[in-house]
């Protein structure tokens, strides 16, 4: 995939010629689905890109809300942020240390707080490493920045919009699970929820936009995904997946492609699956 130092993405290479850029600042996003008894930030402490800053998901989140890792309010997401020496002139370099999994989600919730100059390191810290590029154990000192946010509600989806949209179907509704868990043949690894799909919505598996490297496919790759399970993409369209993390690498691959109006359903199955009153479809 082409990389630049504007666009949705940047290379392995780029970073390494901006890594100590002034006006770059860089994020370790890494997250783990709770089965994998992994720890991000005591990871994120063993090695990490130079410079980078940890970025909480689970923390910088709407506290207030039963689902996991919900969008935060302005206030907290623009107060973290300020508190890691982020400020409104930056270039904000997202990475995780899958590839390209859960950096894709702090991508996208920049996107929805306004902040467009970000993008996420292609091929994550595995690509970094990889190719020789130096890691470090120490923090950055970080000294308060002045961040403004504009929260911008076209990026997002809440229950409400999506049950309307299954019955108006003017958004197409585009999920990221596995074909497994989309066809309900597979349970799902949250206690109470059912298993199956958001009925009328079509299934692009997260992991067949990436290659083998972490890094995401080509444009003509990414269009034929989308267009092999059905997507119109001249229409809009919503990304749902468990639980509003995968669903940013369908809504990154379809910004890469030019796709503008692209939302992000951040309850996704997890809320979905969890209300008896909502249909699901299985097969």
């Amino acid at each position: 995939m082409a990389t630049g130092e504007t666009g949705d993405l940047v290379s392995t290479e780029w970073l390494a010629k901006h890594l100590n850029a002034p006006d770059v600042r860089i994020l370790d996003a890494s997250w783990y689905l709770p089965a994998e008894g992994r720890d991000p930030k005591a990871e994120y402490l063993d090695e990490h890109i130079p410079g980078a800053r940890f970025f909480d998901i689970d923390e910088i989140s709407d506290s207030a809300s039963d689902l996991p890792h919900m969008a935060p309010p302005v206030e907290k997401f623009v107060s973290r942020i300020r508190a890691m020496g982020i400020g409104d002139g930056h270039k904000v370099i997202v990475y995780d240390s899958a590839g390209l999994f859960s950096a894709a989600r702090v991508w996208w919730l920049f996107r929805l707080m306004g902040k467009t100059d970000v993008a996420v390191l292609d091929g994550g810290l595995p690509k970094w490493k990889a190719e020789g590029h130096p890691v470090e154990d120490d923090e950055p000192v970080m000294r308060d920045r002045h961040f403004t946010a504009r929260r911008d509600a076209s990026r997002v989806r809440d229950v409400t919009q999506v049950a309307a949209q299954v019955k108006l179907g003017q958004e197409q509704i585009v999920d990221a699970r596995s074909p497994a868990r989309f066809r309900g043949e597979e349970a799902e690894a949250r206690a109470g929820l059912r298993s199956g799909h958001i009925p009328g919505s079509m299934n692009v598996h997260y992991a067949t936009l990436l290659n083998e490297d972490g890094t995401l496919k080509e444009a003509d790759a990414l269009r034929a995904a989308f267009e092999g399970a059905g997507v119109d993409l001249d229409r809009p369209v919503i990304t749902t997946c468990g639980s509003g993390i995968t669903a940013a690498v369908l809504a990154l691959g379809l910004s890469v492609l030019g796709h503008r109006q692209v939302a992000l359903y951040d309850g996704s199955w997890t809320e979905w699956g969890m209300y008896p009153d909502l249909k699901v479809a299985t097969g």
